[in-house]
């Protein structure tokens, strides 16, 4: 067994399974665990949630000492609802982060009255789903994913979310409460939890929890979404430092010291303690090349390439018509021509594309009253690309920085130690 003694503990919500991370008082990783699904419909299942959090902490608890914690939190993904009964027991299958609302009304109601910088717009808005939620019989509360996972850890049967989660749900950044207007949609506010900062002391674990050893004064603690979760997890923590998610999107953020919202390019801003997380998603990314490329070919392509030699082919990568961030335009056409004949010429003009976009993604939010990347973590499956970080290098100018990790889970426990540090 790994005798370090943990402080902090982060639980992870995923797509595929539940993760945990146990840190020390430095902020050093002394131990994960990893619960996976057994199937994508154990993603829609809360009680199948709760089983595999059960089941990572008891193999956490295997692998180092949780006698020391004194605090955890859960993230979930951005925008996963459940309804509950009034006993807390989920009513069905959640509503998950890409579900969508075809309610044309609901979605028409939310347009004429959420402020056009509300996150809570669009067709997976988690207020429109949480609004058709409401219709059902013998509802008592609408929560999140992450906040129902909580109030089990807890034990107590009392349902507190947290301000990054609550943020697309409607629940206003600036005066810290869900606003007027949700009624005049015909939304029931008293459905929704109370909403505390993120990184918050809420209350002590439940006797259910310590049996997995955490001391009796062990705190919860407000949690986070998953995104926000992920950029604490690289060790960004100053106004400028910026992250940048290579998946098969292309997502940035950057800590602000002012929030950022142009709903119209598809960027909203959380709050973290005392920054700003601002960012958008552009639909750029991975997927564009994995439609091209076979993963088995990606190797070699890229110790093929020249980057420091641009190909000089102006691409914006995309798989279809369409883009959100850094531009908002829905009828943008792919531009992946003329293609050369040699694929690793085409490879690396595809990766030159989609590091043009990301500058041009954080030359948006600076343009909007962000401040400048002073430095660049990166995260997701293209971060271990060499050449590729070399032509993003080229491209921003600005200084690349190792993540200290790319887990979600750390970045939770890391929300965890710096409560601690304010409590």
């Amino acid at each position: 067994m790994n005798q370090n003694r943990a402080i902090a503990v982060g639980v992870d919500l995923g797509t595929s399974g539940v993760r945990v991370a146990a840190l020390g008082e430095l902020g050093n990783i002394v131990g994960m665990a990893l619960s996976s699904y057994g199937s994508a419909e154990e993603r829609r299942k809360p009680e199948a949630w709760w089983r595999h959090v059960r089941q990572s902490l008891k193999q956490l608890a295997t692998e180092v000492r949780l006698d020391g914690v004194r605090g955890i939190a859960v993230d979930g993904t951005s925008g996963s609802l459940l309804a509950l009964d009034a006993a807390g027991k989920a009513l069905g299958e959640a509503s998950l982060y890409n579900d969508t609302c075809n309610d044309t009304a609901i979605l028409a109601a939310i347009d004429a009255h959420a402020p056009p910088d509300s996150a809570a717009r669009g067709h997976t808005s988690p207020l429109a789903r949480a609004f058709s939620l409401q219709k059902l019989g013998g509802i008592a509360q609408v929560v999140h994913q992450a906040d129902w996972i909580a109030a089990q850890i807890a034990g107590d049967g009392l349902v507190i979310s947290d301000e990054n989660n609550a943020l697309k749900t409607g629940f206003d950044l600036n005066t810290r409460c869900w606003p007027d207007w949700m009624e005049r949609i015909g939304f029931d506010r008293s459905l929704l939890p109370t909403v505390c900062p993120a990184g918050s002391p809420l209350r002590t674990v439940s006797p259910r929890a310590r049996t997995v050893d955490f001391p009796k004064d062990a705190m919860l603690f407000a949690g986070t979404t998953d995104g926000c979760a992920s950029f604490l997890a690289t060790g960004a923590k100053h106004h400028g430092e910026a992250v940048t998610a290579l998946g098969s999107t292309l997502v940035i953020k950057i800590a602000s010291h002012r929030p950022i919202n142009a709903p119209e390019y598809g960027i909203y801003s959380h709050r973290v303690r005392d920054m700003w997380l601002a960012g958008g998603a552009s639909n750029t990314g991975g997927a564009v090349i994995r439609n091209f490329f076979a993963d088995d070919r990606l190797r070699e392509l890229s110790a093929g390439m020249s980057p420091d030699q641009p190909t000089g082919l102006d691409y914006y990568p995309l798989i279809e018509p369409g883009e959100r961030f850094p531009v908002n335009d829905p009828v943008m056409a792919p531009r992946l021509t003329p293609r050369p004949n040699d694929d690793v010429k085409f490879f690396q003009a595809i990766l030159e594309g989609i590091a043009t976009v990301e500058k041009q993604g954080y030359d948006r939010l600076h343009e909007l009253g962000g401040p400048a990347a002073i430095s660049v973590r990166t995260v997701g499956g293209g971060a271990k690309n060499k050449a590729w970080t070399q032509i993003r290098h080229n491209k921003m100018d600005v200084p690349f920085v190792d993540s200290l990790s790319a887990e979600a889970a750390v970045g939770t426990a890391r929300l965890v130690l710096m409560g601690l540090q304010t409590a």
